[in-house]
C-alpha cells in the first residue's frame, strides 16, 4: 500500500467542516460587533469574542465543540437582535 502524503495531524473531513463552521461564526461575530455604535462597547465585545474563541481553540471533543457552536450562534443572534432594536 502507498504512503499517505497527508501529515499525521491532518484534519478529517468532518473536523474540517466543523472548523469552517466555527471560523464562519467568528467572522460573523466580528462583522456584527463592528456595527455596534459605541467604541468602548465595540472594543469590549471584540476582546470578549477573541478571548472566548482563543480559550476554546484546542477543544477536540465533538459534543463539546457542538455545544460551543450552538452557544456562539445564540450569542450572535442576541447581538444581532439587540442591534436591530437599537436601530429602530
Amino acid at each position: 500500500m502507498g504512503v499517505s502524503r497527508l501529515p499525521s495531524a491532518a484534519l478529517t473531513f468532518k473536523q474540517f467542516l466543523q472548523r469552517q463552521k466555527v471560523l464562519g461564526i467568528y467572522r460573523n461575530m466580528l462583522r456584527t460587533i463592528r456595527q455596534v455604535p459605541d467604541k468602548t462597547d465595540r472594543k469590549y465585545l471584540s476582546e470578549w469574542a477573541r478571548d472566548e474563541f482563543k480559550r476554546n481553540k484546542y477543544a477536540t471533543e465533538q459534543d463539546a465543540v457542538r455545544m460551543m457552536v450552538t452557544q456562539a450562534n445564540k450569542h450572535l443572534e442576541e447581538l444581532q437582535g439587540s442591534l436591530a432594536l437599537a436601530k429602530s
